[in-house]
Order: structure tokens, then sequence, then C-alpha cells
């Protein structure tokens, strides 16, 4: 007779999933003000380490499978990326004039197009990826990551953004996170249809390009300033308490759910709308405490998620990797993105170091994860082992490459740009 009693030690994902959000509480109130003051160490490092230890641990642990669970990942890394665009949104003091934006709009119309457009290539031709794995590949990589870039971003809300790099930074994570989905649509309608633009061309361009952008934007300006009324007038005027952490949390879903709900670009409407709350009562103290909260939620999101992707680490994401693959994530670590940041800043009225210091740091993290996530989900894609396998070893050597080296270089840019500022 069988035995109908579920066995023990027997996890699902839910489970694993709340374990290692205890764990990444317990490691923020522990290790994080400890973090600050270590040169070489950040706490995406930290996490990532600590889940390959973690999930080495003779315990019957469960993970979604990449190919065939992608919902769970897609969804966790969704909230992820939408947490952190909005806090970057709180962060910028001046959204709306043109110096906020002349380094990374260089940025976001030359630089992520170029890389998209190269690393496809170089997928095609050196990975051997066929063509609509490889436009998703130039898709996936292709946004900077606000979750991960925190080291490298500009100050909280009430201090002035000091640093013109860091203020690029932070303003191109901002809005790129949203921009790389058309062309992750545009790879869903090759893989769909084939090259052949006949039979995708038009209702790409419409659609996903003008339509989801524009109005993805249009939403972000409308939910901000209505938050921002809601916060600022209503309440203030009612005398009605509310609390900071439920109303960031509204601050990230408000705008996403709008904007979803209406088929637009949910990650544009949630960074407009940051932006344009922060517009309004820029002194007020509910902006430090709104983004206070929101950092909180971002920082465990982080963690929960750089353990999970040591675990697949452990488990073997990896195995499929070729030498043209590995040779590959090198170069659009180490060349792609630096040159072609390098080259959109040509004629900007940045100093040579900055412009290198901001071609350099092209983080990819949170976000690729979810946008190989969700083409994945939306697809079946051919070659989708290989795309993971090449994705999460650009995400983990931009964890450790650019966070070791985030701390240094940014603490000396900041030294000097410090001192220019007093020199004018």
């Amino acid at each position: 007779m069988e035995n109908s009693y579920p066995e023990f030690f027997e996890f699902d994902f839910y489970i694993v999933l709340l374990m290692l959000l205890a764990l990444i509480v317990l490691v923020i109130l522990i290790l994080t003000p400890r973090l600050k003051s270590m040169k070489y160490v950040t706490s995406p490092i930290l996490f990532l380490l600590s889940g390959i230890v973690l999930f080495q641990l003779p315990i019957p642990w469960e993970l979604p499978e990449l190919i065939g669970e992608p919902a769970m990942l897609k969804r966790i890394t969704e909230f992820g990326v939408i947490v952190a665009l909005a806090s970057a949104g709180l962060k910028i003091n001046e959204p709306f004039k043109w110096i906020t934006w002349k380094a990374s709009a260089r940025l976001l119309l030359i630089t992520m197009p170029l890389t998209i457009g190269i690393t496809a290539l170089l997928g095609w031709w050196v990975a051997g990826l066929v063509p609509a794995s490889a436009i998703l590949l130039g898709a996936v990589i292709a946004p900077t990551d606000p979750v991960l870039a925190d080291d490298v971003q500009t100050t909280d809300p009430g201090t002035p953004d000091g640093s013109s790099a860091r203020l690029t930074l932070t303003t191109e994570a901002g809005l790129n996170d949203g921009l790389a989905f058309p062309f992750t649509n545009l790879a869903i309608a090759v893989a769909v249809m084939g090259l052949a633009p006949s039979g995708w061309f038009f209702d790409w361009l419409v659609i996903d390009v003008f339509y989801k952008i524009i109005v993805g934007g249009i939403t972000g300006v409308v939910c901000g300033k209505f938050l921002a009324f809601l916060l600022f007038k209503f309440v203030n005027e009612s005398r009605l308490k509310i609390d900071h952490g439920v109303f960031a949390i509204a601050l990230v879903l408000f705008p996403y759910a709008v904007a979803e709900f209406i088929s637009s670009y949910g990650f544009i409407a949630v960074f407009v709308s940051a932006c344009f709350f922060r517009q309004k009562e820029p002194d007020h103290k509910f902006q430090k405490e709104v983004h206070k909260f929101s950092t909180t939620m971002e920082h465990m999101l982080e963690g929960v998620l750089m353990l999970i992707m040591g675990g697949y680490l452990v488990y073997g994401v990896l195995e499929p990797l070729t030498l043209p693959m590995i040779l590959l994530a090198i170069v659009i670590i180490f060349i792609v993105r630096p040159i072609s940041g390098f080259l959109a800043l040509i004629g900007s009225h940045l100093p040579m170091q900055r412009r290198w210091v901001i071609s350099y740091f092209g983080i990819r993290g949170i976000g690729s994860l979810y946008y190989l996530a969700y083409a994945i989900y939306m697809v079946d894609f051919p070659q989708s082992d290989e795309l993971w396998a090449i994705t999460i070893l650009i995400v983990t050597g931009s964890v450790f490459i650019h966070g070791m080296s985030a701390k240094p270089i940014m603490d000396r840019l900041d030294i000097k740009e410090d001192n220019e500022l007093q020199t004018d």
C-alpha cells in the first residue's frame, strides 16, 4: 500500500524562495553596513557567491527549469526591475533639463542600437546562433542594469547630482530597460515569421516601437502627476497619515499595471512616473522616505535573484558553452559596450576620462535575465540553452568585473569631480 503522506525534506520553489528571502533580510541587516566600507566587494558579489555555496549543500533544492518553466523567473526578475526603475527615477533631481540627458541620450540613440547590432552579428558569426536567437541575444544584453549598478548611480533624493558620470549612467539605465523591449519583440517576430520583413515589419514598427513607447511614456507622466497630487495635495490637505512603504509599492505597481493593461511598456511608465513624482515637492521629506523603502525592496530582490543565479551556476547552466561562446561573452563585456559607448560620446561635453568610465560601466544584470525569460516564455526559441548560458555568463562576469572595480574607479572619479567643482 502506497504511503499517502508527503515525503520529509521535500522542497518546492516557493519554499526555497521564502528561505532565500529570509536569508537576504538577515544579510542586509547584518552585513550591508559593513559592505559600504569594503573596496572590492559588493552585495551582488556576496549574494552570488553565497548562492553558489548554498546550492552545493546536500539539500534537495528545486529551481524552475529555465526552458520549461520561465514564467516564475520572468515574474521575479520583472518585479526586481520595476522596483529598481522607480528607485532610479527618484534619484534624479532635475529629470526634465537637457543637461541631465545630454550624454545619456547619445548612449540610448547610438550605443544601444550599436550594441544590439554588433552582438547579433557576432552571435551569428562567432557563436553559431540562428538569426532569431542572435537578435535576441543582442536585445537581452543591450540594457544596462539599474539593479546591480547601485555603486555607479547618482546620489539619493535631496543630494545634488554632483557627478556627471553617475548621473549619465543612472538616466541611461532608467530608460534603456524599457527601450530593449522593441528589439526583444523583433527577435520574437523573426522566430515566428522568419527574417523576411514583409510579414512583421509594419506591425512591429507601429505597435512595438511607436505605440508602446509613446503610450508608456504618457502613462508614466499621468500616473506620476496623479500620485504626486494624491500624496502632496489630497493627503496633506485632508491631514491623513499614509505609510511611506505602502506608497512606495503603489509608485512601483500602479504605473506598471496601467501601462501593461493598455498594452504599452510598463518599464518606461514606472521610470517616467518616478521622475514626475520626484519633480513635485522635491524637498519634501516623503521623497527620501519613499526612496529609502524602494531601495530596501530593491536590495532584497537583488539578493534573492543573485542567490538563485548562484544555484543555476551550480546546476550546470553554463555546460552548453563552447569556446567561441566564451570568447563572445568576453568581447561583449570588454569591447562591444566600451567601444560603442565611447563612439557615442565623441563630441560630448564630457572629459575623456569620464567618457571611458561611462563606456566601461555597461553593467548587465537582472534586466537581461528578464528579457530572456520573457522571450522564451512567449516563443519556443531555438538554442535556448545556449542563450541562457551566454547571458548568465555575461551577467556573472559583469557582477564580478564591474562590481570589483566600481568603488575604486568611481571614488577616484568623485574626488576629481569634487576638485573641479571647488576650482570652478
